[in-house]
C-alpha cells in the first residue's frame, strides 16, 4: 500500500533549497531572465512556506511504500485563493524504484495523514 505522510519540518529543511533551485532553473530555462526568476522564487516561496513552513493549503509529502519513503508530493491551493482549484508543484519519485506505480497510487482516494 502507497501512503502520504507529512514531511517534518527537518525534512522540509532538507527538501526546500533544492526544490526552491529546480523551479528558479525551470523558469531560466522557459526564457526568464535569471536574476528576475531568483527574485519571483524568493518571493513566492516566502509567500507559500513563511518561516519556512508551509502556508495553510499547502501540503509537502512522502510518498511512502512498504514503511519506506519512496518519493515525495507537493500540492496546494493556488496564489489567486480559489477554494475549488489544487496545484501538483511537484512530484517525484526516487529512480530507482520508478515504474512500480508509487507516483500513480497516491491520486486514489484516501485520508492524509498529518
Amino acid at each position: 500500500m502507497v501512503k502520504l505522510e507529512a514531511k517534518t519540518s527537518q525534512e522540509l529543511a532538507s527538501w526546500m533549497p533544492n526544490m526552491k533551485e529546480h523551479y528558479i532553473a525551470e523558469r531560466i530555462k522557459a526564457g526568464e531572465d535569471s536574476e528576475v526568476a531568483r527574485k519571483l522564487s524568493d518571493s513566492q516561496f516566502a509567500e507559500l512556506f513563511p518561516n519556512e513552513s508551509p502556508a495553510e493549503g499547502q501540503y509537502v509529502m512522502n510518498v511512502v511504500a512498504e514503511e519506506e519513503i519512496v518519493g515525495t508530493l507537493w500540492m496546494g491551493r493556488p496564489f489567486s485563493g480559489d477554494g475549488v482549484t489544487w496545484f501538483i508543484y511537484d512530484i517525484e519519485i526516487a529512480k530507482d524504484v520508478r515504474g512500480r506505480g508509487f507516483g500513480e497510487r497516491p491520486w486514489k482516494p484516501r485520508k492524509v495523514d498529518s
